[in-house]
C-alpha cells in the first residue's frame, strides 16, 4: 500500500533524478463530500496558475467560485462555456484561429467533466503531498518529460504512447482531465492560455499521467538513472563524432 510519506518521497525521486526546475504537482479531483478545507482558496486564479503555484510549492484549491478562466471552469464542470468561446468568436477575437468553425470544433473536441461532477481542485506539490492525488502533472523542458514518458511506456509493456492537443487547454484538459478520464498519460507543447499567463519557458513542455502509475515509473526512472539517463545525457555518440571528424579535418591538414 501506498502511503502519503511514499508520494513524497517519489515526488522528491523524481525531481532530483531529471533535475526538475520545480516539483511534480498532484491534482486531487474532488467530489461532493469530500471537500478541502485546510488550503488557500485560488482566488483569481487560472488553473494553469494553480499548477505553477504547486510547482513552487504552494498548496492551493480550486473551485467554481475562485476559477478565473472561463474555458477551464467549463471543461471542470463548474460553469458553462460563454458563447463568445463556444461560438468560436472568442478564438477570432485572441488571433488564435481565423474561422469561427475552427474554434467552435476545438471547443466541441474537448473532453470535459459533466456540469457538477466535481466540487474542488486540490493542487500541491508532490514532494510535500498532505493527500494521494487522482493526476500528477509534470511541467518543465521536454527532454526532461520524454524520460518520464519512456518510463510510463514501461508500466505499459512497451505500448506506444499517443498525445492529444488542440493547442488550448494544454494543463487543464490536456494534462489533468485526459489522464483522468481516459487513465493514460497525456502531453502536450503547452497553449496559448497557460504560455500568457504563467512563467512557462518556451523550451518546456507539459504532461500528465494518473497516479497509481507513479511507483511504476519511479522505479524504472531509477533503473533508466543507471545507465541509460546520464549516458544520452553524456552526449557520448556526439563526443565520438566530434573527435572522429577532428581527427580527419587534423589529416587532412597534414597532407596539405
Amino acid at each position: 500500500m501506498t502511503t502519503i510519506k511514499d508520494i513524497q518521497k517519489m515526488g522528491s525521486t523524481m525531481k532530483e533524478i531529471l533535475g526538475l526546475s520545480g516539483s511534480p504537482v498532484g491534482v486531487r479531483i474532488v467530489k461532493r463530500g469530500d471537500e478541502i478545507a485546510e488550503a488557500e482558496p485560488a482566488g483569481g486564479h487560472r488553473f494553469c496558475q494553480a499548477l505553477m503555484r504547486g510547482r513552487r510549492g504552494d498548496h492551493v484549491v480550486v473551485t467554481a467560485e475562485t476559477i478565473a478562466c472561463p474555458a477551464a471552469a467549463r471543461a471542470f464542470g463548474f460553469k458553462p462555456l460563454p458563447e463568445a468561446l463556444k461560438s468560436g468568436k472568442g478564438l477570432i477575437g485572441f488571433g488564435i484561429t481565423a474561422h469561427e468553425s475552427v474554434g467552435q470544433q476545438m471547443f466541441a473536441g474537448m473532453t470535459t467533466f459533466e456540469p457538477g461532477e466535481i466540487v474542488q481542485l486540490d493542487v500541491f506539490p508532490l514532494d510535500a503531498a498532505g493527500s494521494e492525488p487522482d493526476v500528477v502533472v509534470v511541467e518543465d523542458e521536454v527532454e526532461k518529460l520524454m524520460w518520464i514518458v519512456l518510463a510510463y511506456m514501461h508500466a505499459r509493456g512497451g505500448e506506444r504512447v499517443s498525445g492529444s492537443t488542440a493547442v488550448l487547454q494544454a494543463t487543464c484538459v490536456d494534462s489533468t482531465i485526459i489522464p483522468y478520464v481516459e487513465d493514460r498519460l497525456n502531453y502536450g507543447f503547452g497553449c496559448y492560455g497557460c504560455r500568457d499567463a504563467t512563467d512557462m519557458g518556451p523550451g518546456e513542455a507539459i504532461l500528465g499521467f494518473p497516479a497509481h502509475y507513479l511507483p511504476e515509473i519511479v522505479e524504472h526512472l531509477e533503473y533508466l538513472n543507471r545507465k541509460a539517463l546520464p549516458h544520452s545525457r553524456g552526449k557520448h555518440a556526439l563526443a565520438a563524432l566530434t573527435k572522429q571528424r577532428g581527427g580527419s579535418e587534423q589529416g587532412s591538414c597534414s597532407s596539405l
